[in-house]
């Protein structure tokens, strides 16, 4: 077993990382974050053999101790597997003391998911006046919900995944994986509506880009933007403060399974890999019919 420093080791680990092709930004982004703070912890003395279980248990507490979440402490942990995985494929630790450290239990919480009567009002009707690009934003908006898709899906479209002909988009998932999914009638009217005002915008601004979104400076738009813009509009228009791209993404699987949709269908449009994954909207919807049922069944009340 050959001995490197800590630092060296986790900056080794995080280029590998980028080396990967099925590696997103925001994974790279996360253990980078989750690793500089454990290098920080564990401070320049230690080197990986004096970090044991009891070492990372201490790091997560320190975690906890400062207010974050169980599931940004349950991230780090996952952060410190898969760096000691690594690791002991180079050789440099035997051992996996992440893996003695149990991961903290997350609550059960199901996602509020908008009423179709509400997504209904939130598409209807004029973007309110404070929207700063109107024909983009009901682009964002008929988009996450129309399709289905992630907000990293969203902003990653480019002009040339848009296949008129055959009336869908190619979109990158998770790990690089493409898939199409349908692009329906208001959704292409929306888009056609908003590309000659994306044209007005990057001839202002003397730039060209191949990205579907861009914001008034002419460039791709970004997931953070996406999220405000999504947040603004929806309170706008009479929604709660907690709406935010993955609700709509929510929205529109749970309300495909509310009208009949196979489940395994709703799978291929969400791009999930997993079916067990695209099952969590049945408990959605289970639980949406169980309160149907106590608040009308003369036999529940």
């Amino acid at each position: 077993m050959r001995s490197k420093p800590v630092n060296k080791s986790i900056a080794e680990f995080l280029r590998s990382l980028r080396a990967e092709r099925n590696c997103s930004p925001h994974t790279l982004a996360a253990y980078g974050k989750d690793l500089a703070k454990f290098q920080k912890f564990i401070g320049p003395s230690l080197g990986w053999r004096d970090i044991d279980h009891i070492t990372i248990r201490s790091f997560l507490a320190e975690l906890l101790s400062q207010g974050l979440s169980k599931a940004s402490v349950a991230r780090a942990l996952a952060s410190l597997r898969s760096l000691y995985r690594w690791l002991a494929r180079e050789g440099i630790v035997e051992q996996n003391p992440a893996k003695l450290v149990s991961t903290p239990r997350l609550p059960k919480k199901l996602p509020r998911v908008p009423t179709i009567e509400e997504i209904n009002s939130l598409l209807e009707g004029e973007m309110p006046e404070s929207a700063s690009f109107p024909e983009r934003d009901r682009v964002i908006f008929e988009l996450l919900y129309g399709c289905g898709i992630r907000n990293s899906e969203l902003v990653g479209i480019d002009l040339t995944d848009i296949r008129w002909s055959n009336e869908a988009i190619l979109v990158r998932g998770k790990g690089k994986k493409e898939r199409y999914v349908p692009l329906g009638d208001v959704a292409a009217d929306a888009i056609k509506n908003y590309l000659p005002k994306r044209q007005e915008v990057l001839a202002s601004a003397k730039k060209s880009n191949a990205a579907l979104l861009v914001s008034r400076r002419g460039t791709r738009l970004t997931t953070r933007s996406v999220g405000r813009i999504v947040k603004h509009i929806a309170t706008a228009k009479g929604l709660p403060s907690d709406v935010h791209p993955h609700t709509l993404r929510h929205a529109f699987g749970t309300h495909m399974l509310e009208e009949g949709a196979d489940l395994r269908a709703i799978q291929e449009l969400l791009g999930h890999e997993r079916l067990s994954t695209t099952q969590r909207y049945t408990q959605l919807t289970v639980k949406q019919v169980m309160q149907v049922y106590d608040q009308t069944h003369p036999k529940a009340k």
